[in-house]
């Protein structure tokens, strides 16, 4: 019997995360990462929004309601999702690979610091397009940052960042005045 993508992909899986998780082994990497991720537990997107309004007044404000009500959204289908799929992360599932930080909740799927990192910059970029260069790095080092401290798979993550994208979209389609594109 063949065995499908899918099946590959996944079976794959632990030896991308291992190798990843190995990154952690250097200090400075390590420390790194877990910056990164501290950020994105939400301390990040709330200076932004705070920012936003003291440099922009008005304009800020409506942005920064506007990240607040995707975020709020994102954490709702975040929560409903990791109880449904209830996939353990990456270390409760093989013993090579460390949890380099704790985890803020049981389960892997899908990644909630990327979903939101993903969500919130598209959501941004399109109310303040010069933040890319800021954002982007960030919300993709968050993103790396899950599977290198080994508790996200890569799966988690592409995911999260799928689901970041649709909600972020949606988003911007039911705010009128507001585009990515113009």
């Amino acid at each position: 019997m063949k065995t499908t993508l899918p099946r590959r992909f996944l079976a794959n899986e632990s030896g991308w995360c291992l190798r990843a998780n190995r990154l952690g082994e250097a200090g400075g990497s390590r420390m790194y990462f877990a910056a990164i991720s501290r950020l994105g537990d939400g301390v990040s997107w709330y200076v932004l929004m705070a920012a936003l309004i003291v440099a922009d007044g008005m304009a800020g404000l409506f942005a920064s309601a506007h990240l607040a009500a995707t975020g709020l959204i994102a954490l709702t289908l975040y929560r409903l999702l990791k109880r449904w799929t209830r996939r353990p992360r990456p270390f409760a599932s093989d013993a090579r690979i460390r949890a380099w930080v704790a985890p803020l909740d049981e389960f892997s799927f899908p990644s909630g610091h990327t979903l939101h990192a993903v969500a919130f910059s598209v959501v941004a970029l399109a109310h303040y397009p010069a933040l890319a260069w800021l954002l982007i790095p960030f919300s993709a080092s968050v993103a790396v940052s899950r599977v290198v401290l080994g508790l996200h798979y890569p799966s988690d993550v592409l995911a999260a960042t799928g689901i970041g994208v649709a909600l972020a979209s949606l988003s911007l389609w039911l705010v009128p005045g507001v585009s990515l594109f113009g």
